[in-house]
């Protein structure tokens, strides 16, 4: 399936109900930007961008893999001046969504371009500030796609990168994406490794300000609303649970085998001892061109 073919059959299904809802992948794309605007995710986010640069109308962003365009839509809102790049077409899910949404709310500073970040065509030092949400981990050349964020961004200006997807080693990669819940219609899912990221930002000159794990913000774990340790311990034991199941089916009832399968699982995925580490869990960065 594509990207577009995905999203048209998941929305069909029942079970997948609420990730369609969550994700912003409603057919009425109007509903889907206002609800984006005003959930915490971006509230949130708009108070971290203005802690380093101000939203004035002579602002320039680019929002990169910019969607069914939620985000550029929110951003335009605001009164700046946005620029979305997205390479699907589709006006399901891809650029065609984003201009029928600058359409319905006739947005004059919101500009709609195809194409991938590795292969921007913007000038240097063209941008305030460079944005991307849940995109930087499809990059194919990790390395080329942060490196053209730098060169189109003006100096002082600044990457803000949100939730992208957060593995620690080989197996845990393959734990996630054997677990995503669309990689099995489109093969698309991808993860780095923390290191992987900030290394490519700091080869690309970038001076990183702060990096966001799962819980240290909203903008990472929305729609969830987990505020105790109790509830990231019972997430924590859902998840091992879930991979025993697929492992030993309906041995799980074998109290013994069991309980040396759950020993065994923690022992190879070491950051599952650690709820804040399941891998697939999202992060944010934020980082400065010096």
């Amino acid at each position: 399936m594509t990207w577009e073919e995905t999203i048209k059959f998941i929305r069909t299904q029942p079970e997948y109900k609420d990730l369609v809802k969550f994700a912003y992948f409603e057919e009425d794309l109007r509903l889907n930007a206002e609800r984006y605007r005003k959930d915490e995710e971006f509230q949130e986010t708009k108070k971290l961008i203005s802690s380093v640069i101000p939203l004035k109308s002579s602002t320039k962003l680019l929002d990169i893999g910019s969607g069914n365009g939620i985000t550029a839509v929110a951003f335009a809102l605001e009164g700046i001046q946005v620029d979305a790049i997205e390479p699907d077409p589709s006006d399901t899910i891809g650029a065609g969504a984003i201009r029928k949404l600058k359409s319905s709310y006739q947005l004059s500073n919101l500009q709609v371009h195809e194409g991938f970040a590795e292969e921007l065509t913007f000038p240097n030092e063209f941008f305030d500030i460079v944005y991307t949400r849940q995109c930087m981990h499809h990059a194919h050349n990790l390395q080329l796609f942060i490196s053209e964020c730098y060169r189109i961004l003006k100096r002082g200006g600044l990457l803000i990168t949100v939730r992208d997807h957060i593995v620690y080693n080989k197996a845990d990669k393959a734990w996630f994406l054997e677990s995503h819940p669309l990689q099995k219609f489109y093969g698309g899912e991808n993860a780095y490794s923390e290191q992987e990221y900030t290394q490519a930002m700091k080869d690309a000159g970038f001076e990183i300000k702060k990096i966001l794990k799962y819980y240290d913000s909203v903008i990472n774990y929305f729609p969830l609303t987990i505020t105790a340790k109790e509830s990231r311990e019972t997430e924590n034991k859902r998840f091992i649970e879930e991979l025993l199941q697929k492992k030993l089916g309906t041995f799980t009832n074998v109290k013994w085998l069991k309980k040396i399968a759950e020993n065994y699982v923690k022992s190879k995925l070491g950051p599952m001892n650690d709820e804040t580490k399941i891998p697939g869990r999202m992060y944010s960065f934020l980082a400065i061109k010096k």
